[in-house]
């Protein structure tokens, strides 16, 4: 049977952090790719929405490319600060897209498959069945709408995430002290550390996964040993952009920095006053 896949990731990814498992590219496609080999499907392409923009996808586009997952990438915000959201863009660009290869490939798929639990998304699995295509939903247990459940299957991602655990559990405080070390150590030679600069430094100085590091960040925030704040650069498009700072007053890390502790400090005194 041939089939195309259209995720959700955005709502996928949600469902799952909730529950505290932060999906990653990889995970993904080895489940898809696990599922079409058990249910002897071809899975011939696969079409991912989302807003890459999002800080907790960042790199996520590029992974998910480098597995041949056909990436859209749909804008939360215009480029211009004043703009609104657009809310729902990622529902809409699927829903668009799956109804133009209905009309104009449909005897390309036999099977179309949708990572979701968005109940929005019903008139558009009705009008595939309607077409004499086999549709099916994947979804988080517990976080898929009510209206889903007759296209539902019996996998669950969620499940199969917890038996399939494919690293052990982080733990992020093994990394604190090298940790602070670095983002001192950034705060020192860089006008200011922007979120973006930060995990990339982390990722490859403490040897971690993109996961991990978010992780990481997570734990440093909810210890308030690490703050984020918004901070004007003309330079940028929007005019702004987010930045990390140590929270100086912290024993932990006064005890960490060490002799770099007052070289933070002024710099983070010459921030304040920009």
């Amino acid at each position: 049977m041939k089939a195309i896949a259209f995720v959700d990731y955005e709502n996928i990814w949600t469902s799952l952090l909730d529950r505290g498992f932060d999906l990653s590219p990889e995970q993904l496609v080895q489940f898809l790719q696990l599922y079409s080999d058990r249910n002897d499907i071809y899975l011939m392409a696969i079409y991912l929405y989302a807003n890459f923009d999002r800080e907790e996808f960042w790199r996520t586009q590029t992974s998910f490319e480098k597995t041949n997952v056909f990436t859209r990438h749909v804008y939360g915000k215009n480029n211009y600060s004043s703009t609104e959201l657009r809310r729902n863009a990622a529902d809409l660009e699927l829903m668009l897209e799956a109804q133009e290869i209905l009309l104009t490939r449909a005897a390309t798929f036999d099977m179309f498959l949708f990572l979701t639990g968005d109940g929005d998304f019903l008139s558009l699995l009705r009008k595939i069945r309607a077409w004499g295509k086999d549709v099916k939903v994947i979804g988080v247990s517990g976080s898929v709408h009510h209206a889903l459940q007759p296209y539902c299957e019996e996998d669950d991602l969620l499940q199969w995430i917890l038996q399939e655990k494919h690293e052990p559990e982080y733990q992020p405080e093994q990394d604190l002290e090298q940790g602070i070390q670095i983002l001192g150590t950034l705060q020192i030679r860089l006008p200011y550390v922007a979120s973006t600069k930060a995990r990339s430094a982390l990722t490859e100085l403490l040897g971690r996964s993109i996961s991990q590091v978010k992780e990481f960040i997570r734990y440093m925030l909810k210890e308030d040993i690490l703050r984020e704040k918004e901070h004007p650069d003309p330079n940028l498009r929007i005019g702004k952009t987010k930045i990390y700072l140590l929270n100086l007053k912290k024993p932990k890390v006064q005890e960490v920095l060490g002799n770099l502790y007052e070289n933070v400090s002024e710099r983070q005194l010459k921030l304040s006053l920009e």
